[in-house]
């Protein structure tokens, strides 16, 4: 395959824009495509339509079908072209269209990718992005729900991140293109459409750096992606009752950043783990493990969990019993004070 280049990048943006993610993440793609022409860009409808949720819409105008590819549907082979391209001295990126549409190309990515820089005793890089939309939030059926960070987390040799607002989106797109490790970018689609400021100039967080987003004095309490906004609303409501939540925003799930946490463990006390993937052998089951190992003499009570059930996704009706909101956060701090 013979790609074209892009006869004239764009110039590198500036200012603070007022973005929703799923635009953020536009802008970030935009600029990676525009300053590397080892980029581009795969996926099922990508191109014209720009995709499911219009994520990659316009781009395909910009810099060309031979940039931005409209494949058939089929993930193993999205991935397999991808890992051949890599292998060439491209940078694909991946979309998936959602979630529970990444099984089949399970094995490529943790049989193959995952491992193939460890069996060329790395002389070998393989800087392949994987875009999936997750979560729910959106009144969509199981396989367009779901959150399976946990079954691609234990796997060794990739790299896990999701951003929570649209400026981290914007820049972490862009870190993830840029790593020569595989990456896959957990995108929560709920939040796809609430806007925030983006600064298009300034310095990007580290990629794999956790985040202390408000700072408090009580309880400590811990998420990514989606969930994020869930525990700020639950410390705006703790406020109004006198307690004091500090929030961090995990960013990156493999590696985990545990020093802005176990910081935070040791002056609280307290510690909830909140996500909407299933709690048992979870990311947030492996957070309690390794904090209750670092920071246990500063522990006041037992890490808490607050989590999806243990279930199949439930159909949409439904799904707002199932997925942790500030209510069930809340009672979990009440329980970590009441020790």
């Amino acid at each position: 395959m013979t790609l074209i280049d892009p006869t004239a990048p764009a110039a590198a943006p500036a200012g603070v824009q007022t973005l929703p993610m799923a635009k953020a993440i536009n802008a970030g793609l935009r600029r990676a495509l525009a300053d590397d022409p080892r980029v581009l860009l795969m996926g099922e409808d990508i191109g014209t339509l720009g995709g499911v949720f219009r994520v990659t819409e316009g781009l395909k105008n910009e810099f060309g079908k031979q940039r931005v590819i409209d494949t058939p549907l089929g993930e193993a082979g999205i991935v397999g072209t991808a890992i051949g391209l890599a292998m060439a001295g491209f940078r694909p990126v991946c979309e998936i269209q959602f979630d529970g549409f990444i099984f089949p190309a399970y094995n490529q990515i943790t049989s193959q990718l995952a491992k193939l820089t460890n069996r060329h005793m790395g002389t070998q890089s393989f800087p392949v992005v994987i875009r999936v939309p997750y979560g729910g939030h959106v009144g969509a059926i199981e396989h367009h729900s779901e959150s399976p960070e946990a079954l691609f987390a234990h796997t060794a040799g990739l790299r896990l991140v999701s951003p929570a607002t649209p400026h981290d989106a914007y820049w972490m797109i862009q870190e993830a293109i840029r790593s020569d490790d595989p990456v896959l970018f957990f995108e929560p689609k709920s939040r796809y459409w609430p806007k925030g400021e983006v600064d298009l100039s300034g310095n990007p967080t580290p990629l794999h750096a956790s985040r202390v987003v408000r700072t408090g004095t009580e309880v400590t309490v811990v998420g990514h992606g989606a969930m994020v906004s869930t525990l700020l609303e639950a410390a705006n409501l703790a406020e109004e009752e006198g307690t004091s939540l500090e929030v961090v925003d995990l960013r990156s799930l493999s590696p985990i950043d545990y020093g802005p946490i176990v910081e935070s463990v040791q002056k609280t006390g307290r510690l909830v783990v909140a996500s909407e993937a299933p709690g048992f052998v979870s990311i947030s089951s492996e957070i309690a493990a390794t904090v209750t190992e670092r920071a246990f003499y500063s522990l006041q009570a037992p890490v808490l969990r607050v989590t999806g059930f243990d279930i199949p996704f439930p159909p949409a009706r439904l799904e707002t019993s199932h997925l942790p909101d500030a209510d069930r956060v809340l009672e979990a701090v009440d329980r970590a004070l009441a020790y």
